[in-house]
């Protein structure tokens, strides 16, 4: 499948109302919009079927989908959203319409056309994901303090090179939340949470709320 360039068309995989499961949002009642494609292949990926499945709505129609949920938070997210040069367009009409907008982003994608208004949630791939390689270093400093960043942590190799990152380019101060989430069903969350608390690390920690609430392979959650 190519990707759509067609004016304001966008390939949508799934939009769904559900509760926000990461970030420093976690908890809230949320509008999702997932587009479609993906050029990373992380190794534990759980959004694969994103990556071709999707059918084209206009930004319009996304818009009025959105509105049907009376929910004034909205998460842009894939697949890898900014793949698709019109979800640019999108997130500031959602903006306009004075939506809190959220964009989750795999970190390897070009930031710097993203409105000012979005919060921007940004992966930093960490090496047990095989795409730290793909990491996009120039978007740190595009960064504020409104955004988030996201270490997804495999392994104890994982949560060291996280910290050294953390350290290289001062994300402390860089962005208001430093976020360190378990791969889910490879590292044991209290294994990490224990990490951080004996190296009093400046982060958040999370799990991936939706797959506790619903079983882990629900779709639309």
């Amino acid at each position: 499948m190519e990707i759509n360039k067609g004016e304001d068309i966008l390939t949508v995989n799934e939009i769904f109302f559900s509760i926000q499961g990461e970030s420093s949002w976690m908890g809230l009642p949320c509008v999702f919009v997932r587009l479609t494609y993906c050029d990373l292949r992380c190794v534990w990926c759980d959004t694969e079927y994103a990556f071709y499945e999707g059918n084209n709505m206009t930004i319009d129609e996304i818009i009025e989908k959105v509105k049907s949920y009376d929910c004034e938070l909205v998460e842009i997210t894939g697949g890898e959203p900014l793949l698709q040069e019109n979800s640019l367009k999108l997130m500031k009409r959602l903006c306009d319409e004075n939506f809190t907008v959220l964009l989750e982003t795999g970190g390897h994608r070009d930031i710097s056309k993203v409105d000012p208004r979005v919060h921007i949630i940004m992966d930093i791939k960490c090496p047990g994901s095989k795409m730290s390689h793909k990491n996009r270093w120039e978007n740190i400093e595009l960064l504020s303090k409104k955004d988030e960043i996201k270490f997804v942590i495999k392994d104890r190799n994982d949560y060291e090179w996280a910290k050294e990152i953390i350290k290289k380019f001062n994300l402390t101060e860089k962005v208001g939340t430093i976020l360190f989430s378990p791969v889910f069903g490879e590292i044991e969350p209290i294994t990490l949470a224990t990490w951080i608390l004996e190296d009093k690390l400046h982060v958040r920690f999370q799990i991936q709320l939706h797959k506790y609430i619903w079983s882990p392979t629900t779709r639309g959650v």
